[in-house]
């Protein structure tokens, strides 16, 4: 197995670093509305928008359904116009968003709202522009520890939960969005001088066309792996971008037993964020150690325990009023092994489409977009219609238990056909 080591002397350093730099400041931006939801309500609520359960739910939802679908389509700019060019057009967009929503600030409206988490879809449509610029400038052989690098920007959702409630509460909750635009500005200039495409001589371009899509959408195969990914992926964005509303919502009063003036809110707002990245944090971490567990055991005994885990933890939350310390510990729990599930989910994907694995990468991370969507409009609704999230969680499991059953469907034909000539374990 490659290492660090083995990129001595090879690709182009400086372009890998950026190719991190702009997934990891994509990844942070693309979630950024997810642990300011409660000071953007209540700024909305001052000029006389209340939002309701369902309308939180759909602002916080949409960059992450404009995001699944806009990695397809920043995956043709990148055929068509190159990697470079395609990540500074979206860079460009999501600065714009990030200033709108700055210079807006207590009066933007619910509507301008919506626009602006459009925009930021745009930063978590990164993945389909900042792995391939990073890849085309290895060889085979090194393209898990490059991919691993540069894909590493998902700790990116970690560090708004850390900072951005802290930073509301001392300057405002649009300063968040000021504070984004300045860094997104600094990468924006660092990458336009740093960053370059492989050349022709080191990567041979082979652009996709709609017909290659279409010929997998064909495939029974890239259905199931779609599902399996909007259970594990979109799991961990959904409860992500969810985290805060559901803590402040559920367990405010509980964070007293803590020593927390719960009279304070913008106290407990930097706490509950503070907790939100304890869970996300496992989440984005354990990834390539699910992905390393799956080489090891195999893919599909790893996604059974996964999801099994998953399922049995997310019916718990759903039916027992857990104290607030074990229920911290189960949303980690929870966290944990969507991540790793992430991990296994693509140590097979590879094995079985491995000649249409940057198109697959497209496809199944568009159904991972749509899952967290699906999940977080769940939840809002849940919240809405039975002011609780019970009903909210119960759906969320019986849809990895129907991943688990997708999983026994499959694994014979699976075993028996492709996993033979894969060479890992399924």
């Amino acid at each position: 197995m490659a290492g660090l080591k083995d990129l001595k002397g090879q690709g182009h350093g400086t372009t890998l670093f950026m190719a991190f730099l702009y997934f990891d400041m994509s990844f942070m931006v693309w979630t950024m509305l997810g642990p300011l939801s409660t000071e953007i309500a209540e700024a909305l609520a001052l000029s006389g928008h209340f939002m309701t359960a369902s309308e939180k739910a759909t602002l916080l939802s949409l960059p992450i359904l404009s995001g699944a679908i806009l990695r397809i389509v920043l995956g043709f700019g990148v055929d068509k116009l190159g990697a470079k060019k395609t990540a500074l057009i979206s860079q460009a967009i999501v600065i714009a968003a990030l200033l709108t929503a700055y210079l807006q600030g207590d009066s933007i409206t619910y509507n301008q709202l919506l626009i602006v988490a459009l925009g930021l879809g745009f930063a978590g449509a990164s993945f389909a522009v900042a792995l391939p610029q990073a890849g085309q400038w290895y060889p085979p052989k090194l393209q898990g520890v490059v991919l691993g690098i540069a894909g590493a920007g998902n700790i990116g959702v970690v560090i708004d939960f850390l900072f951005a409630p802290k930073i509301a509460e001392l300057w405002g909750w649009a300063s968040v969005f000021g504070v984004g635009a300045a860094m997104a500005i600094v990468v924006f200039v660092a990458y336009l001088f740093l960053a370059k495409d492989a050349p022709e001589s080191v990567y041979k371009a082979n652009p996709k066309k709609l017909k290659d899509y279409g010929k997998l959408l064909k495939d029974k195969d890239t259905w199931w792996f779609s599902l399996f990914y909007a259970v594990s992926f979109g799991g961990f964005v959904g409860f992500a971008g969810y985290m805060k509303v559901y803590l402040m919502n559920t367990y405010q009063v509980d964070m007293a037993a803590f020593g927390i003036d719960v009279l304070d809110e913008g106290n407990v707002k930097v706490i509950a964020g503070y907790f939100g990245a304890l869970c996300i944090f496992a989440g984005a971490v354990l990834r390539p150690v699910g992905g390393n567990i799956a080489d090891k055991i195999g893919g599909i005994r790893s996604l059974y325990f996964f999801y099994g885990v998953v399922a049995l933890l997310v019916i718990v939350s759903a039916t027992v009023k857990l104290p607030f310390a074990m229920a911290i510990l189960v949303l980690f729990l929870i966290m944990a092994n969507l991540g790793m599930a992430n991990g296994a989910v693509f140590q097979l994907v590879p094995q079985r489409f491995g000649k249409d694995i940057g198109i697959m990468t497209g496809i199944v991370g568009c159904a991972g977009g749509l899952g967290g969507t699906a999940l977080i409009k769940t939840l809002g609704w849940s919240k809405g219609a039975f002011d609780g999230y019970t009903t909210g969680f119960l759906i969320f499991a019986c849809v990895v238990i129907l991943a688990i059953s997708g999983i026994s469907l499959v694994k014979t034909r699976w075993r028996t056909t492709w996993g033979v000539q894969a060479g890992g374990r399924i």
